[in-house]
C-alpha cells in the first residue's frame, strides 16, 4: 500500500489526463530512493541493528512522511461524473483491462526476477562477481536516465509508444548477451533498466491515457493485483530456471517481455470524440 500506487492514484485526482508529468517527476526523484536507503539501511543496521533499523525508517515515515501528504497535498477538486468524462474521449478498447492486466503481470514477472537475480545471472553469462555487481549497479542510473528520456523526449508521444519501447528494451539486452557474452553485461543491464524505468511511469500513465481519470484508482488497483503477485512469485520461480536452463533463462524473460510488446500492439490511444449534438 506504499508503493507508487497511491502516489499515482493522488496525482491522477488533481491533475485529471495531465497527470502525466508529475507521474514521471515523481519516479524521476524516487528513483534515487534505493540509492539513499540501501547505504543507509546498511548503516542503520551495522549500528543498531536489524530490528532498530525498522524501527526508524517506521519512524521517518510517521514523523516526515505523513505530515508531507497531509499538509503539502492541495485538497482535490469535485470528482467529474463519469457521464461527461465519457463524453470527451471515444470508448476505451474492448478487452483492454484484461490486456493491460496481463502486460504488467508479465513485465512485473520480469522486474522482479532481474531484482533478485540479475548479479548472478551476469555471472552464469561469465562474468565475475564483481563485474556483475558493478554492471548490475548500473540498472538504478539506466532507470533515471530513461525516466528524464520519457520526461522530455518522449512527452509528446502517447504512452503506449513509450510503454511498447520499454517492453523491447529487455529482449534487445537479452539477445545481445546471448550473442556476445560476458563482454555485454554492461549493455544488457542498462537496457533492462532503461525499460524497467520506463514500464514504473507506463504502470500509471497507459491506464489514465487508455481509460482517463474516472475510478483511476480502484482501476489501478485491479490492474496491479496480478503484476504483484507475479512479482512475488518470480524470485523463486526464476531462481529454479536458472537452476535447470542456465542462461538459457534468457529465452523466458524475453520472450515475457515480448509477449507483453505483442498485447500493447493491440491497443491504440484512446482519441478525444466529437462533441455530442444537443
Amino acid at each position: 500500500m506504499g508503493l507508487y500506487d497511491p502516489a499515482f492514484a493522488t496525482l491522477t485526482e488533481l491533475y485529471g489526463r495531465t497527470a502525466r508529468g508529475p507521474i514521471t517527476g515523481i519516479t524521476l526523484i524516487a528513483g534515487f530512493a534505493s540509492t539513499v536507503g540501501w547505504p543507509l539501511s546498511a548503516f542503520l543496521n551495522a549500528q543498531f541493528g536489524w530490528r532498530s533499523a525498522c524501527l526508524i525508517w517506521a519512524a521517518l515515515h510517521i514523523v516526515i512522511g505523513l505530515p508531507l501528504n497531509r499538509l503539502l497535498i492541495p485538497r482535490a477538486p469535485p470528482p467529474v461524473r463519469a457521464s461527461e468524462a465519457e463524453g470527451e474521449l471515444s470508448p476505451a478498447p474492448r478487452g483492454a483491462m484484461a490486456i493491460l492486466a496481463f502486460v504488467f503481470a508479465a513485465t512485473w514477472f520480469v522486474t522482479g526476477a532481474m531484482a533478485a537475480h540479475l548479479p548472478r545471472l551476469l555471472e552464469i553469462a561469465g562474468a565475475s562477481s564483481t563485474a556483475a555487481i558493478a554492471a548490475a549497479a548500473l540498472v538504478g542510473p539506466a532507470q533515471v536516465a530513461a525516466r528524464l528520456v520519457e520526461f522530455g523526449a518522449l512527452r509528446m508521444v502517447h504512452p503506449l509508444v513509450s510503454a511498447r519501447l520499454a517492453a523491447l528494451l529487455h529482449p534487445i539486452g537479452a539477445v545481445i548477451l546471448a550473442v556476445v557474452g560476458s563482454g555485454a553485461i554492461t549493455a544488457f543491464s542498462v537496457l533492462h533498466g532503461a525499460g524497467n524505468g520506463l514500464l514504473t511511469i507506463a504502470k500509471g500513465t497507459v491506464p489514465l491515457a487508455i481509460f482517463g481519470p474516472v475510478g483511476y484508482g480502484l482501476r489501478s488497483g485491479i490492474l496491479g493485483a496480478p503484476a504483484r503477485a507475479t512479482q512475488a512469485a518470480s524470485p523463486l520461480l526464476f531462481g529454479l530456471l536458472m537452476d535447470y536452463m542456465g542462461i538459457g533463462v534468457l529465452a523466458i524473460s524475453a520472450g515475457l517481455s515480448l509477449s507483453a510488446l505483442f498485447a500493447l500492439l493491440m491497443l491504440r490511444a484512446r482519441s478525444t470524440a466529437a462533441p455530442a449534438p444537443a
